[in-house]
């Protein structure tokens, strides 16, 4: 029997119907704890280092962190051992574009004391505490490489994907005590807990750095699917495989490798991108089938040429405003952003953008915040009118951008 057939099959068929809710990357819905101040986060991947900026408003940089202050120790501790040196390489040379990557995701702690990153080429995640900028502890992940992550709703529990041995690890985030790990589709990538934290949801994304690119050869690419655990238990409670439901939609030449992914604020519809499409889909979870396509404008300067895709992502980057009015669209390799209505999915503006790579909410939700990593710089656009408001500089290739805190007063860490 064929492997797609093989994981189809083995896909979940009953009809559990699991809550889930927008990424932690949604704007805020209550005022900053006492003594702390909201910000956003912006991983400077080629850096080594995280912008911290301010949430809303004009995104004034608020200070810089280091977050290879051990980059030393972990060179030397690769360069002693062939196969992790071997790893680093090729992490470099392929997802990396020729860089290294230090930074891919990071979440504060609820105090706002430390900030917690997941980094690629160092195959980890650490604590970085904000007041002195050193490392309070490192979780190896398994495997050669740490990618996604994602923090619980009440902020004490941080998920990672280990893409290389295809596990999550769920980690305490004060200690970086291992809590719990599960098992997951080829090359996990973006992780959501439900609101209620009950429920942890997994997005495999497969081999993303190969040339078999053309749809004939997508059976060359892996397990791709979402996968749905218990988040206390750690055990698999639903698989959702997008190939059968695209399928059926007469799409059988579109990738299944579902990447970034927002739900409705009523947690009926899922809207998410997959490889090399410019454009997303709408799946409804009670019916448990894709609703609607959107299709975007492709730029004429795009080659359609997949091989040329960085990480077979044609489009990364989604984010929903809060009201659920609204979604937010990064057009990666068209080298745009738009905001596009969710009644009719008629999108706005296209926002000239560097290799938009991540989309996010601001503080106060009136923005839509991109990371343009071709420009070295996040850009804000207006929800309401689609248009662009401004522009501020970060460090070297940003991609994630997360809300968290810090304390009243800080100015950087180690400062």
């Amino acid at each position: 029997m064929p492997a797609s057939r093989t994981r189809h099959l083995c896909s979940v068929a009953a009809a559990l119907v699991l809550t889930v809710t927008a990424p932690a990357a949604a704007a805020s819905a209550s005022p900053s704890p006492a003594g702390l101040r909201e910000v956003l986060f912006v991983g400077n991947n080629w850096d080594g280092t995280a912008d911290v900026i301010k949430s809303s408003g004009d995104y004034a940089r608020i200070g810089r962190i280091d977050v290879v202050p051990d980059k030393a120790e972990r060179m030397a501790e690769i360069n002693a051992d062939p196969v992790k040196w071997i790893y680093f390489m090729a992490i470099r040379n392929s997802v990396g574009e020729g860089h290294d990557q230090f930074v891919d995701d990071m979440y504060s702690t609820p105090d706002g004391s430390s900030v917690v990153v997941s980094r690629p080429s160092f195959a980890d995640v650490v604590s970085i505490d904000l007041a002195t900028g050193r490392v309070n502890w490192r979780f190896r992940v398994a495997g050669y490489r740490a990618d996604h992550m994602a923090v619980s709703p009440d902020g004490t529990r941080v998920a990672v994907s280990a893409s290389t041995a295809n596990t999550v690890h769920v980690l305490d985030i004060t200690s970086g005590k291992e809590l719990g790990r599960f098992a997951t589709g080829d090359k996990p990538h973006e992780n959501i807990f439900t609101r209620d934290g009950r429920y942890l949801y997994n997005m495999s994304i497969g081999d993303v750095n190969t040339a078999t690119d053309a749809p004939w050869l997508d059976w060359t690419k892996g397990d791709r699917r979402i996968t749905v655990v218990d988040a206390t238990t750690f055990q698999q409670v639903k698989v959702i495989d997008m190939r059968q439901r695209l399928d059926a939609i007469g799409l059988k030449d579109y990738s299944d490798a579902v990447r970034p992914a927002v739900f409705s604020p009523d947690e009926s519809k899922l809207y998410f991108q997959v490889s090399f499409f410019n454009g997303f889909f709408e799946y409804d979870l009670a019916a448990d089938r894709i609703t609607r396509t959107k299709t975007l404008p492709k730029n004429p300067a795009t080659s359609d040429d997949r091989t040329t895709f960085v990480n077979d992502s044609r489009h990364h980057g989604l984010s929903m405003r809060p009201d659920g009015s609204k979604l937010c669209v990064a057009g990666t390799m068209d080298d745009y952003a738009t905001v596009v209505d969710r009644a009719t999915l008629q999108e706005g503006p296209l926002v000239s953008a560097s290799k938009p790579y991540w989309a996010t909410v601001s503080g106060d939700g009136k923005d839509c915040v991109i990371s343009e990593s071709g420009a070295d710089q996040v850009t804000a656009i207006d929800f309401a009118t689609g248009q662009k408001r401004l522009s501020v500089p970060v460090g070297d290739h940003p991609q994630r951008v997360r809300l968290g805190h810090v304390a009243d007063g800080w100015t950087g860490a180690g400062a």
